[in-house]
């Protein structure tokens, strides 16, 4: 007995089939392709549903829920102007 031949999943709320075996941003690819090239280049990042991250290079499960959602720099709260600085 065989299942189905691919996995459905879905990427910032478009449901989208892949193969068996595929990574999450293989997902994000097949529906978004500048998107997942924004992935692998560290600009963009996979949530899951909840908003918590996600490896990119994780194995898709069937019926998995994920997010593209921009990568935020932290920068040094001592550079932000009009911060006040706290002694310690």
């Amino acid at each position: 007995m065989s299942g189905p031949d691919s996995l459905r999943v879905y990427v910032n709320e478009r449901g989208v089939s892949v193969p068996h075996g595929s990574l999450a941003v293989d997902a994000v690819r097949a529906l978004f392709p500048d998107l997942a090239t924004e992935v692998d280049a560290g600009r963009q990042r996979l949530t899951d549903s909840r908003g918590l991250p996600v490896d990119a290079t994780q194995a898709l499960v069937g019926g998995s829920i994920y997010r593209v959602v921009p990568v935020r720099e932290r920068l040094d709260a001592a550079t932000e102007p009009g911060d006040a600085e706290v002694a310690p």
